[in-house]
């Protein structure tokens, strides 16, 4: 079988994503994996699946559509390939909730407090 090259690998940080995964159904969680996997192999990602996070530094959400239900999951980089996953969670109004985003940077810069 050809494997496909991959421009960027995800990595979870902690429990933080995988909390948030398991308790998903399991054809959400194929949409993710599936997501996932077309973050780690196209080169240029589109806005639909991975936008930045206007008014942050470096924080990024990857978007997960299935059926009427939207996903967000955080996601920041390391060294530019290595796409660190953070906190996710289900969207259920326009706006990204502010507490979201403040958990999600608290866990980059733990991230980052703990790789110096």
């Amino acid at each position: 079988m050809d494997k496909k090259q991959k421009h960027r690998t995800i990595v979870f940080y902690k429990n933080y994503f995988k909390d948030f995964f398991i308790k998903q159904k399991s054809k959400v969680k194929d949409k993710i994996i599936w997501t996932l996997e077309l973050i780690e192999e196209l080169h240029r990602v589109p806005e639909t699946y991975l936008k930045h996070i206007e008014n942050t530094e470096g924080l990024f959400e990857i978007r997960v559509q299935y059926g009427s239900d939207i996903f967000r999951i955080f996601c920041f980089f390391d060294q530019g390939k290595l796409v660190v996953l953070a906190n996710g969670f289900q969207k259920k109004s326009q706006k990204t909730p502010k507490q979201e985003i403040v958990k999600a940077l608290s866990i980059k810069e733990e991230y980052e407090n703990e790789k110096k």
